[in-house]
């Protein structure tokens, strides 16, 4: 099974900026010590606690201080940006750091309408233009461009032989769909909502066509995941990524600490929330979390997995990571 990590850079109530993304640089190193595959970073906008607003910067600062391990966004916001410059930048990652390199683009606004509005300098709301910018984005990566497209004779910098692969992020079968006509490999969000998993898979593997991008269909799967030695202290671990999870509805992105949660107290509704959020996370024991993955890897038909952990504390987040290594064998 190949494991990656999704990295949100989630900041800890408490922790500095400047903390949080030495975390990060610690965290990627160890992960290609481990044998971790890729080790993707999210991009968003105008929140208070997750710090990836620029994943190819960071993608550049960690495949410089690592040699092996896959870098990548999970993902750029496509409908933000113009698909040239999103192709520029990743030719050149790749160029830089030669089989290295993961293009996931996603079809999220950014964050609201207002944030939204601030990333495109007040142009006009797009996203039924995805498909179309995909099209864009991989014409432009491989000069494939139709001839009757208004920027043919546009090459993108620098050529290169090679291109990065192409990753969409989806949750819905519109999604499967769209990246299985061109041939491009999907992300599911089971750490988002794993509700439609049946249908896009389905979708997806039923519609796909070969494409420059990949010959076959191919699915990797992205799922909150906690281990610690003890059920007991998993489940203790989780609480904080369970009360993060609600305070990102109501607007603070900041990981609470255990002690602020026991000061603060936990509602009923609270409690039934924590309790649907966790259909989308892993938490256990080594052994438990390797016969979920298992499990999952039997119902999504793929060996290739993100996992992701927003728990407060870094070093029991570390550890969390090093646990699973050892018990999924990832070297």
């Amino acid at each position: 099974m190949k494991i990656g990590i999704l990295d949100q850079v989630p900041l800890p109530k408490g922790a500095t900026v400047k903390e949080t993304l030495d975390y990060t640089m610690t965290l990627a190193k160890e992960a290609e010590k481990l044998g971790y595959s890729r080790y993707w970073l999210a991009e968003h906008h105008n929140t208070n606690g997750l710090l990836s607003a620029a994943p190819e910067i960071l993608m550049t600062r960690i495949a410089a201080e690592t040699s092996s391990i896959r870098v990548g966004s999970g993902g750029v916001l496509l409908p933000q940006y113009s698909p040239l410059k999103v192709a520029e930048t990743f030719k050149l990652l790749e160029t830089l750091f030669p089989g290295r390199v993961d293009l996931g683009v996603g079809r999220s606004p950014g964050g609201t309408e207002r944030t939204r509005l601030a990333l495109t300098d007040g142009l006009a709301n797009n996203l039924s233009e995805f498909p179309r910018q995909l099209d864009d984005l991989f014409g432009f990566l491989h000069n494939k461009l139709p001839r009757n497209h208004d920027y043919r004779m546009v090459k993108a910098t620098p050529r290169t032989n090679e291109q990065p692969p192409l990753w969409v992020l989806g949750l819905s079968p519109s999604s499967g769909k769209i990246s299985a006509e061109r041939g491009l490999g999907l992300t599911f969000g089971h750490f988002i909502n794993p509700d439609k998993w049946s249908s896009t898979l389905q979708t997806y593997r039923e519609h796909f066509k070969p494409s420059l991008n990949s010959s076959i269909p191919q699915v990797n799967v992205c799922v909150f995941v906690i281990c610690a030695e003890t059920t007991e202290k998993a489940e203790e671990l989780a609480f904080s990524q369970d009360m993060w999870l609600l305070g990102i509805d109501k607007g603070d992105s900041r990981i609470p600490s255990l002690e602020d949660i026991h000061e603060r107290g936990v509602t009923s509704d609270e409690l039934k929330q924590i309790k649907q959020n966790r259909r989308r996370t892993i938490v256990g024991t080594p052994e438990d979390v390797k016969q979920q993955l298992l499990e999952l890897s039997k119902r999504y038909e793929t060996d290739d997995f993100l996992i992701i952990s927003n728990i407060y504390d870094f070093h029991d987040r570390l550890k969390s990571y090093q646990l699973i290594a050892e018990v999924m064998d990832l070297h």
